[in-house]
């Protein structure tokens, strides 16, 4: 019996979980996942406040813990899913890892990689925005209007 590879949206409702877990430790709720050959090998949200540290992005915390995971540095097999389009540190980390794809939720306008430059990513990355969009931008607006 073959097993079917699960989807985008499956992933990305997954990396929605931890944005809601940032959203609950009033952190701006980003979440992040790592696939690898169809298993998730890392989970993360951003922990800036919590760690009082601004390069705590849900994206770094999910490939240091896929790294450790895997024994390597290199995700050149993996799929990262984020619910926020990556910022340039983010975009540059992930350009370092050699990640295969990253699939994100919600544009960011402001402070996305693809505003500055699209060339950030490693040329074998592959790049896929807008899954579960609405989702995930609901939940950075419900966080920011809070705040005002």
């Amino acid at each position: 019996m073959e097993i079917k590879p699960l989807t985008h949206e499956h992933f990305m409702k997954l990396a929605l979980k931890e944005a809601q877990r940032a959203y609950e430790q009033d952190e701006v709720p980003v979440g992040a996942v790592v696939v690898c050959n169809n298993q998730v090998i890392a989970r993360a949200h951003n922990l800036t406040e919590k760690l009082n540290d601004v390069t705590a992005h849900a994206e770094m915390q999910a490939f240091t813990a896929a790294a450790d995971f895997l024994g390597g540095k290199y995700l050149n097999e993996c799929t990262l899913y984020v619910t926020l389009e990556p910022c340039v540190m983010c975009a540059g980390a992930a350009f370092w890892t050699q990640l295969s794809k990253i699939v994100f939720g919600a544009f960011d306008e402001k402070r996305g990689f693809k505003r500055v430059n699209t060339n950030l990513l490693h040329p074998k990355t592959e790049c896929l925005g807008g899954i579960l969009e609405e989702e995930c931008t609901q939940i950075l607006k419900k966080y920011f209007l809070s705040k005002r």
